[in-house]
């Protein structure tokens, strides 16, 4: 088992979701008493000369970290990112993909998140320096400033059961 491989949910006391270590690190800040599980792998355990532990999946900070306002920046990974890796005009995912200003620069469009979206280039050719309106091309959803969690959830490629109600996703 690598415990470097294994990824923990680290929460912070009041079970909000902060960030993903991975599990040796987990390890240390639970030997240090500076955090309690809250899950554990049921079939995996961490062994000591005298002991085995379970190894955790998620754990909870015992002290508030207060953390300043994340601010999420804005590039091109981000809003691919958020966007699904998925052209917003016609949904596919097999094209390359560029990004778009709904409202064109030399329309005064801005680089914001609310402004730009991703777009295969067949669609950004054919949306050209119009506005969605006037090309007739409504994006699928509209975009957004997206919060900490989640980029988090979309960072993540399997997501453990136990994860999800602490990134505020269903059960399957």
């Amino acid at each position: 088992m690598h415990l470097r491989r294994t990824k923990v949910l680290v929460l912070n006391s009041s079970y909000e979701p902060l960030s993903i270590c991975d599990a040796q690190k987990a390890i240390v800040l639970l030997f240090c008493g500076k955090a309690v599980t809250v899950a554990h792998h049921p079939e995996k355990f961490v062994c000591t000369v005298s002991r085995s532990f379970p190894l955790p999946s998620i754990v909870r900070l015992t002290v508030y970290v207060r953390l300043p306002y994340k601010k999420i920046m804005l590039n091109r990974k981000n809003i691919f990112r958020r966007d699904n890796f998925q052209c917003q005009y016609c949904g596919r995912t097999d094209k390359p993909l560029t990004i778009d200003h709904m409202v064109p620069r030399s329309k005064g469009g801005e680089d914001t998140w609310e402004n730009l979206i991703t777009a295969c280039s067949p669609c950004n050719t054919k949306k050209g320096n119009r506005t969605p309106q006037e090309a007739g091309m409504l994006p699928m959803k509209q975009p957004i400033r997206p919060s900490h969690i989640m980029l988090m959830r979309k960072f993540i490629t399997a997501v453990s059961e136990d994860w999800k109600p602490y990134l505020f996703m269903t059960s399957s």
